[in-house]
């Protein structure tokens, strides 16, 4: 029995009729009826319990009282006359003989209705995320986050894994966002930096003979935020197994998610290994997803692809498609109007930046609107690579970013399209081979496209072969993985450089050399000469994994404490000023003009 409460808010049943309890909670609604007879509504983290107030003193307690106070009630159960067969709780109330004031609630008004709070503006609902939290709908993305990490846990465990905690003041080093610096008050002018992740650790640990390890990990990376990306701080499954190839880490994850996204996945089907209902799909190359689906993250929810029928254009009349890489995606039986068309089309090229056109089937089996006179003279050879039955619209996109643009069509107008998008469901794949170097977007030179510290495919004989100018390295394949649902990428990992000859040679590529390499990753390059085994990880994020199994759109609403889009934590005002004499401690002098508190 607990000291302050007999029972909690959701526990009481008509068995309880006649019983002296206490309970206690917050006031969510109040309602008199005359001037002798109230209603109260008491809820507390279980569920929620009527109680009738009909003692002239108890009525005036509760009369002074603003909703969201708390309150301990004592008294009796009695059976309800009028049920409420929605509630747990709705064939009883409780009748009480002393109430007691615990917590006085100040404000006559709330920021926003607590079981309404998911309406209310997301400024409003993070400066007062205490009342919002309140609201048992997003308490339950809570609550489900909780249970899930646990059973990720439990499941890393029967599998062998030792959970490590690494450190989080650490050096600063390239890993392809920025970091959050901690300046060293002891060591004037140097700084420490919160890990991007723990991908060095981890490495260092297989170095040592460890031979599993796992962490549900805190990661800092000062990059913009995202639906499903928070900024600052977000949380993953951590993961490297020893001796181990790309199947070992596929198979481990393949055994530990479904069960979870079977037991807590909000949407219809989740089978107990939905890895396999793709299974042709499973693991998908690089470069087959992004000519398929335009994208690295397809969502296999969605059965639209992309065409690429650059040859029928060559010598077109339509400016836009002559001599360019021009392609396709086909809908089959799409009802959308013209008008529903063309807004969506404007909604795509605003987010790829990219023109997109269009053509119609119609009933007769003719071409007809947007672009139908500039396809109409290659219609017989288009038709033997596109299905052109009546009633299919075809969007069309060209150009230097048309594969961008072509994964954007197939997301916007597939989610459009219910006939085809299989939106209940949880559809996974593997993305493999991914490119080891890129042209970076800023630099316009050759950078690491996904980790640097990946095993290259080919290993030391194709980096030789790129430096002697025998293949492009934009050719170079890397062992690198992502476990893509539902158009998220909800995890990333690779075989990992073991080999410190290997590492200095990739890193040379990029025009960092041996030196480089000794100062940004001294521990590695020292561990790996010591002989390293082979290795391979993984780390789906946990915040991600939450989000999709509670059927959120946006990752905030299942974190407790989220930041803003503008990485701002506003309840609590950070990031904010601090006094000149903590700079002073610290040999930290502001440069510039300071952005004032809110």
């Amino acid at each position: 029995m607990m000291q302050m409460r007999t029972h909690t808010c959701n526990a009481l049943r008509l068995a309880d009729v006649g019983k002296s309890v206490k309970i206690v909670g917050w006031m969510e609604n109040v309602r008199e009826v005359g001037g002798s007879l109230a209603f109260v509504v008491l809820r507390d983290f279980y569920g929620t319990t009527q109680v009738v107030v009909e003692d002239e003193a108890d009525l005036k307690v509760i009369k002074g009282l603003n909703k969201e106070s708390t309150i301990s009630v004592e008294g009796t159960v009695r059976e309800r006359a009028s049920k409420n067969p929605k509630l747990p709780t709705g064939e009883i109330e409780v009748v009480p003989t002393k109430i007691e004031v615990l917590g006085r609630c100040r404000y006559n008004a709330l920021p926003f209705e607590i079981n309404r709070s998911r309406e209310a503006d997301e400024t409003q609902r993070l400066k007062y995320r205490y009342l919002d939290l309140r609201n048992p709908a997003v308490k339950q993305n809570i609550i489900l986050r909780c249970q899930v990490v646990a059973a990720l846990r439990a499941a890393m465990m029967e599998h062998g894994f030792l959970e490590i905690t690494t450190p989080i003041l650490t050096a600063s080093s390239p890993e392809g966002a920025r970091d959050y610096l901690v300046p060293a008050r002891k060591h004037p002018g140097k700084f420490y930096a919160l890990p991007q992740a723990p991908q060095q650790f981890k490495q260092l640990l297989m170095t040592s003979g460890f031979d599993r390890y796992f962490q549900i990990a805190p990661c800092f990376r000062d990059e913009d935020a995202r639906g499903d990306r928070s900024p600052g701080e977000f949380y993953q499954l951590d993961m490297e197994m020893a001796f181990a190839t790309q199947d070992d880490i596929f198979a481990v994850l393949e055994d530990v998610l479904p069960p979870i996204f079977a037991k807590f996945g909000t949407y219809n089907v989740a089978s107990s290994a939905p890895f396999k209902r793709i299974a042709l799909l499973r693991r998908i190359p690089y470069n087959t997803a992004m000519e398929t689906y335009g994208s690295d993250k397809p969502d296999l929810r969605i059965d639209l692809t992309c065409k690429n029928v650059s040859e029928l254009f060559v010598a077109s009349e339509f400016e836009a498609f002559k001599g360019q890489t021009v392609k396709m995606v086909p809908i089959s039986d799409c009802a959308l109007t013209r008008k529903q068309v063309e807004k969506l089309l404007t909604d795509c090229e605003v987010q790829s930046g990219s023109k997109a056109y269009w053509f119609k089937v119609d009933e007769n089996g003719q071409l007809a609107g947007g672009i139908a006179k500039f396809v109409a003279p290659v219609e017989a050879e288009l038709g033997k690579i596109i299905d052109l039955k009546p009633g299919t619209l075809v969007l069309a996109t060209a150009g230097q970013y048309a594969t961008k643009s072509v994964g954007v069509l197939i997301k916007t107008f597939g989610a459009a399209c219910e006939n085809h998008f299989d939106k209940e469901r949880y559809a996974f794949c593997w993305i493999v081979d991914f490119p080891m170097y890129e042209i970076g977007d800023e630099s316009g030179e050759l950078e690491f496209c996904h980790n640097p510290f990946s095993m290259p495919n080919g290993g030391m004989d194709i980096l030789l072969k790129a430096e002697r100018g025998e293949i492009d390295p934009l050719d170079i394949y890397a062992n690198q993985y992502d476990l893509v649902c539902n158009g998220v990428e909800l995890s990333s990992g690779a075989v990992r450089n073991h080999d410190p000859e290997i590492m200095i040679k990739a890193f040379e590529l990029v025009r960092l050399g041996e030196e480089d390499v000794k100062k940004k990753f001294p521990a590695m390059y020292n561990a790996f000469c010591y002989g390293a085994p082979p290795h391979a990880g993984i780390a789906p994020g946990v915040d991600r994994m939450v989000m999709l199994l509670a059927g959120e759109d946006s990752i905030r609403e299942i974190i407790p404490f989220p930041m803003n889009k503008n990485a701002q934590d506003i309840m609590m005002g950070a990031p904010s000023t601090v006094e000149q004499k903590q700079l002073d401690e610290l040999h930290i002098a502001i440069v510039g003009e300071v952005e004032k508190d809110d």
